[in-house]
């Protein structure tokens, strides 16, 4: 079984690299390719990732290259990690929407919208490579914004399924204060990647939700930096990211008064690659888990296990609506349960999403229709139409502002906003 890691210099790289090799029981890769074409984070990373795999036992062989095209060749899975620009253009995106008394985010509101703009091109571009090349490959998209990436690959006929670490991040999270494993958690996870809400944590069939509030709001609501009685009145766990929707002007406040997270991350990578140069590291070091994407690699094995083994077993992925989300069309993306099997992702029944989450799921779908667009076609009226649709913009003056802003950050990336 081959694997591939688009993206494999990146600092997070040696996460997904522990767990394959502390799973490969339920994943046996035989080959692991790391591809980059930053040449000498690519042998930083490459070099711990090798050491990782041989103290552990592991007998696969890990290689890496700058050509994507021999790192595709013959993959049963590629996966998608890049980011275009690096952490300078994340950097753009947290500031300038702060600008305009926005908030400031890699996946939401203006700033997201850039980071699509940049990205979806360049994954397209590599997708079809995989289709010339193997096309009978699996692509896992972690690539952020996941939503939007993964319905381009979908709507452009490729065998994509997107991957984000809120769900399993909750399992994990619930089970250890239910005192069960996380195997013994079913969530009822509903919405879009990055605008989700668990309505109900099924362990042996009970929803445990209600016991959860009981004996731990405190703690659940302070993680979230929700009010515990928003979580109360709603009677679920939102995502974290509904924070910049039902808080956006105070997250803008505290934003605008501390470094931005692609500083903190800047800063961790400076260290994390000194680390990664010493010849007798061997394991993932502790100071990763300030990097974020915690249980990636949990995630990630499970799904490319249950894609290539053809396992049937039921994971939150992203994936196509399929009449999921009757007031969404079918074509859409959206993030829920699904069984996974070598046919892809298909979304399990839901009950009726309320209201109230029902109603932001519709308005940011039509943000993400409108973002694809733009990022396929390019065009400033179409990243103008993209933010008056998004709910966090809305406003003529404000949509125009932020245009301007992003295309001229971002003309380094897109040829057309030259």
């Amino acid at each position: 079984m081959k694997l591939t890691v688009v993206g494999g210099g990146s600092t997070y790289t040696p996460e997904l690299v522990d767990g394959f090799a502390r799973l490969r029981d339920t994943l046996p890769v035989t080959e692991l390719v790391l591809v980059d074409p930053a040449a000498d984070r690519l042998e930083l990373v490459g070099g711990l990732a090798k050491r990782i795999f041989a103290k552990q036992g592991h007998p696969g062989l890990v290689t890496t290259t700058t050509d994507i095209d021999a790192a595709i060749d013959g993959a049963d899975a590629v996966l998608l990690q890049l980011r275009v620009g690096g952490q300078a253009a994340r950097q753009e995106d947290e500031t300038w929407p702060l600008e305009c008394g926005c908030v400031g985010q890699e996946t939401t509101g203006a700033g997201g919208l850039a980071k699509a703009l940049r990205t979806v091109p360049v994954v397209l571009d590599i997708a079809e490579r995989v289709r010339r090349t193997n096309p009978d490959a699996w692509i896992i998209d972690f690539t952020n914004p996941v939503g939007i990436v993964t319905r381009a690959l979908l709507s452009h006929g490729h065998k994509a399924v997107g991957l984000c670490n809120v769900a399993i991040g909750f399992q994990r999270r619930f089970a250890k204060l239910l005192g069960v494993t996380p195997e013994e958690v079913q969530l009822d996870h509903v919405g879009l990647n990055h605008l989700t809400w668990e309505r109900a944590v099924r362990v042996n069939g009970e929803d445990m939700l209600p016991k959860l509030f009981e004996g731990h709001i405190g703690e659940l609501a302070a993680d979230l930096k929700l009010p515990a009685e928003l979580l109360l009145q709603l009677g679920v766990v939102p995502s974290y990211y509904l924070r910049y929707f039902y808080q956006h002007d105070e997250v803008v406040q505290e934003l605008l008064t501390k470094p931005s997270r692609a500083a903190e991350v800047a800063a961790l990578e400076t260290q994390l690659l000194e680390m990664y140069a010493d010849p007798q590291l061997d394991e993932k070091p502790s100071l990763l888990e300030q990097r974020g994407g915690a249980y990636y690699s949990e995630a990630a094995v499970n799904l490319a296990s249950s894609l290539l083994n053809d396992t049937g077993d039921i994971q939150v992925v992203n994936t196509l609506n399929d009449g999921t989300f009757p007031f969404l069309a079918d074509d859409a993306v959206i993030e829920v349960s699904a069984t996974v099997g070598a046919d892809g992702a298909m979304p399990v029944a839901v009950a009726p999403v309320e209201p109230l989450y029902a109603g932001l799921i519709a308005n940011v779908t039509a943000y993400e229709d409108l973002a694809l667009q733009a990022a396929i076609k390019g065009g400033r009226e179409r990243v103008f139409e993209a933010l008056l649709a998004h709910p966090l913009v809305g406003q003529i003056s404000l949509a125009n502002q932020l245009t301007d802003k992003l295309l001229a950050h971002n003309k380094q990336h897109l040829p057309w906003a030259r």
